[in-house]
């Protein structure tokens, strides 16, 4: 881009193109793209992203800017035929925000920006002498821009608005006639003035600048900056602004808006989908502040508008090659596009949809499956309702967002944070949703209305951020004050539990029980994709088998039994990455470590050890057996050996007391003495890993020679064994040496000529052995990274402190964009490993790399270490199929598809 065209930031719609929201926003470049389409778009233009960080940067507008407003502002009175403001035929406007990534609901829109008390009588002349929707319109403005721009409590709108329908005995603002809107006006002009201090602005210019910069300003909004944090959408990006020729759905009942989907959002069934509201403004729909009726409904009421809205539906998801979300108006018989965009849809939708367009021959596997990621799978792994007859739905509403949720009902987005932060489920039930409510939208597990409908605020907010939504229920009559709400004789309080179905639309009291979904049971082996009509569990299937051809990560799963192993592999794991033996050493286990720790001579060592070595070995024969002859990385012991002993502060009270009673209490004290023996101020950082290995005579060469002696006799039982040994903790090449030179004895002597090959490695979890991987790769066979304690260590943290002590207030403050012990830190821990890999593999061209901790199974990360070359992740076995996915995401990310 050149010096000059960085100066241009005002574009008429004629001059963009789709390709350019980085510079026009979505909807900007959308509206645009819909121009040149020759669609029925009203004229307008577009002030850029480029504008809007200036202005962020600055707190003024940057040289130019308002020079540019005004030329293409006359071009749009030029256009119109009508001028700003004009008292006897004014143009209005819409100044709408649009940012590159759509976030619905969280930024800022005004309407009818224009209009003042003289112009409100020109507008009721141009529309026919309609004296009501020219004050209802004026009533907007004023409402919209009060809120919006000078931040006057929407509710004291809201309040008065309900005030003057309960004085005309109706509960729908339609019945409001001229006089009660030109009331209602009045009354907005006293609340507006109320809180800033000023009448309400009547120069029309002066509106349009106001309007313009509380768009700017609201991209740092609070609820904006939770949004972006939530969706990972980056900070510093802006919006920009699209100042539109106002349409008008509010004129009779010849005209109306609405929202529609070219396919089914929740499950991306074919069909007609939206809703249509008669005699309104766009706002109406998305705010759920009347009940729309379903798109079909706009047959029947205008046939004309409504074929030409098929038409362009079907004109448009072709152009995008993908589901699409549209906003149109109808005025008087006129139909207008006000916004188009891939549209937001739930987990199951996404895989539906991108199986038909592949059928549909719009988009070829490569694609469907990058349309596609891992969250929205796991979203689909989640259990849903298992109904009977005992369970009766008290309502019915429209479900918008798939999903089983059960929790207490609160009523305020405060109290579902509240609960929420105490570790409680809850359902946060309103009459609508709104923009600030996204708090407690994020805290919930779902969301109830009793307005609205698929396109409501809720639904659309819902589905983006995988939540179950019920929307639409109108039996509910919801009492917020009284933190209560009716349905069908029942009362329900806050506090009392409800469930609510995102896929029937149903709600039930109480908590109902859950059962497995259909993916789950496909990756169980229980459900056949080729015998089943179930359109998800088809597209699944298809994708994953497309993400399998394509990956070049193999998949491990992190398991420490039997029946671990056998789950994973159900789930498609090539192999065990990590074998936590420590695990082993609990339950009934436990007395055979303590005879260990308290072992005061070689020989008692060595009878502990020996008692532990068959139960190890048996471990590792069923592990064997159940992977079938792919690798099983098997960690030797890691944490320090206290963990396995009583708490010193309770051992220390119990032995007190004992004593006190004159009980004979040699062996708890003998105990007590070797825990305070071993006691540190920080273990984790203290003898743990490969220094226990050290100090600790026979431990490991116990643990080593289980697993030689359990691969032999799954191997001479004729079954395949590929163990793989790793030591944790390693910092420097001589404590691997050390280790690896004694077990490599045991493994000798125990194969023999079994055939058995065990291979001897090391967990990279501190960073100086990231730093000197170099040296250590040349007594190691493979690296394993273990991404938790790299992470502790990198970072400083101790992670089972810090999560609840201060990361809420870093991700507050934006120091962190996601939790590093969730996500890969790509510039410090992730460089940490990108030179251990580096290094080692120069040192040792066939070293075997791969991943072991948490991460494994986190998306965004998968992608990190398919970049930086490792041979495999290790994951939980629920996450398997997660990591398959976004393993073959990232192959063709970085590939390209082949057949496009």
């Amino acid at each position: 881009m050149t010096a000059h065209e960085t100066d241009k930031y005002v574009y008429d719609f004629a001059e963009g193109n789709k390709d350019l929201k980085d510079l026009l926003g979505g909807k900007g470049a959308n509206l645009a793209e819909m121009t040149n389409l020759g669609l029925p778009v009203p004229p307008g233009f577009t002030i850029t992203t480029g504008a809007c960080q200036a202005y962020l940067a600055t707190g003024r507008e940057p040289d130019g800017l308002a020079g540019q407003i005004e030329a293409h502002l006359e071009a749009l009175e030029r256009a119109m035929g009508r001028r700003l403001g004009d008292p006897q035929d004014p143009l209005l406007v819409s100044v709408r925000s649009g940012a590159r990534f759509s976030m619905p609901g969280m930024m800022e829109t005004v309407l009818n920006v224009g209009l003042n008390d003289r112009s409100v009588v020109g507008l009721s002349d141009q529309a026919g002498k309609n004296d009501r929707f020219a004050w209802d319109s004026y009533r907007r403005l004023i409402q919209m821009f009060g809120k919006t721009v000078c931040e006057v409590p929407g509710e004291e709108f809201e309040h008065a608005l309900d005030e003057a329908k309960r004085a005309k005995g109706t509960h729908d603002d339609l019945d409001l006639d001229a006089d009660d809107l030109r009331g209602l006006v009045e009354t907005y002009k006293k609340i507006f003035a109320k809180h800033t201090g000023r009448e309400f602005p009547q120069e029309p210019r002066e509106q349009l600048d106001l309007a313009i910069r509380a768009v700017f300003e609201s991209w740092n909004a609070e609820r904006a900056i939770l949004y972006r944090r939530q969706e990972r959408i980056p900070a510093d990006l802006g919006t920009a602004v699209n100042v539109v020729a106002m349409v008008f759905g509010n004129l009779g009942p010849d005209s109306g808006t609405g929202v529609a989907f070219t396919r089914d959002p929740g499950s991306g069934a074919q069909g007609i989908y939206g809703d249509y509201l008669a005699n309104a403004q766009g706002e109406d729909v998305v705010a759920g502040i009347r009940n729309t009726v379903p798109l079909q409904e706009l047959e029947r009421l205008d046939k004309t508008s409504y074929d030409q809205l098929l038409d362009i539906m079907a004109r448009l998801e072709g152009h995008y090659q993908d589901l699409c979300d549209i906003e149109f108006t109808i005025e008087r018989g006129k139909l207008w596009m006000l916004q188009t965009r891939v549209g937001k849809r739930t987990a199951a939708a996404a895989f539906v949809i991108a199986g038909q367009l592949v059928d549909e021959g719009l988009i070829d596997l490569d694609e469907a499956l990058h349309r596609v990621n891992g969250a929205q799978l796991a979203q689909l792994m989640f259990p849903r309702f298992q109904l009977d007859h005992e369970f009766e739905a008290v309502a019915q509403g429209i479900g918008a967002s798939p999903g089983a949720a059960s929790g207490a009902v609160v009523f305020t987005s405060a109290r579902a944070v509240e609960l929420a932060a105490e570790g409680k489920s809850v359902i946060l039930v309103r009459r609508e949703t709104n923009p600030d409510d996204l708090n407690g939208m994020i805290a919930a597990q779902g969301i109830l209305t009793s307005r609205g409908g698929k396109t409501s605020h809720a639904a659309v907010v819902a589905r983006g951020m995988g939540k179950t939504c019920v929307s639409g229920a109108d039996g509910i009559e919801v009492n917020v004050p009284a933190k209560r709400f009716t349905v069908g004789g029942h009362t329900v309080s806050e506090g009392d539990v409800v469930s609510i179905d995102g896929t029937t639309g149903k709600v039930y009291l109480g908590e109902v029980p859950v059962t497995p979904s259909e993916v789950v049971q496909y990756f169980e082996g229980t459900l056949d994709p080729e015998r089943t009509d179930d359109a998800l569990v088809r597209a699944v299937h298809r994708i994953m088998t497309h993400a399998d051809a394509r990956r070049r990560l193999a998949v491990r799963t992190n398991a420490d039994t039997g029946a671990d192993a056998a789950r994973a592999r159900r789930f498609g794991a090539e192999g065990i990455g990590l074998c936590r033996t420590e695990h082993m050493f609990l339950g009934d286990r436990r007395e055979l470590v303590e005879r260990l720790i308290l072992a005061a001579t070689d020989a008692e060592r060595t009878d502990a050890l020996a008692a532990l070595l068959p139960l190890q070995r048996q471990d590792f024969v069923e592990i064997f057996r159940e992977m079938a002859g792919l690798p099983v990385t098997v960690r030797l012991i890691d944490p320090p050996l206290h963990e396995f002993l009583p708490p010193l502060e309770q051992l220390a009270v119990n032995v007190a007391v004992a004593q006190e009673r004159g009980e004979d209490v040699a062996k708890e004290e003998a105990l007590l003495a070797a825990v305070r023996r071993m006691h540190e101020e920080n273990p984790m950082l203290g003898l743990r890993g490969v220094r226990l290995g050290l100090v600790i005579p026979g431990l490991f060469a116990m643990q080593v020679r289980a697993i030689a002696e359990a691969a032999v006799a799954v191997t001479r039982d004729g079954g395949t064994a590929c163990p793989e040994i790793m030591v944790p903790l390693v910092g420097a090449v001589q404590e691997l040496e050390t280790v690896r030179a004694e077990a490599e004895k045991i493994i000798a002597e125990v194969v023999g000529d079994s055939g058995v090959e065990v291979l001897i490695g090391t967990m990279i979890e501190v960073p100086r052995a990231a730093l000197t991987a170099g040296q250590i790769a040349e007594a190691a066979q493979f690296f394993s990274f273990g991404t938790n304690d790299l992470t502790q260590m990198g970072w400083g943290f101790s992670r089972d402190d810090v999560e609840g002590a201060f990361f809420w207030r870093y991700l507050e403050l934006g120091i962190f964009g996601i939790s590093p012990f969730e996500s890969i830190d790509r510039d410090g821990v992730g460089r940490l490993i990108r030179i251990a890999a580096e290094e080692g593999r120069a040192a040792r061209p066939g070293l075997k790399l791969g991943v072991c901790g948490e991460h494994g199974g986190d998306p965004d990360s998968v992608h990190f270490f398919h970049e930086v070359g490792l041979d495999y992740v290790s994951c939980s076995p629920f996450r398997v199929p997660v990591a398959r996915l976004e393993a073959g995401r990232a192959a063709i990310e970085t590939t390209g598809s082949d057949s496009r």
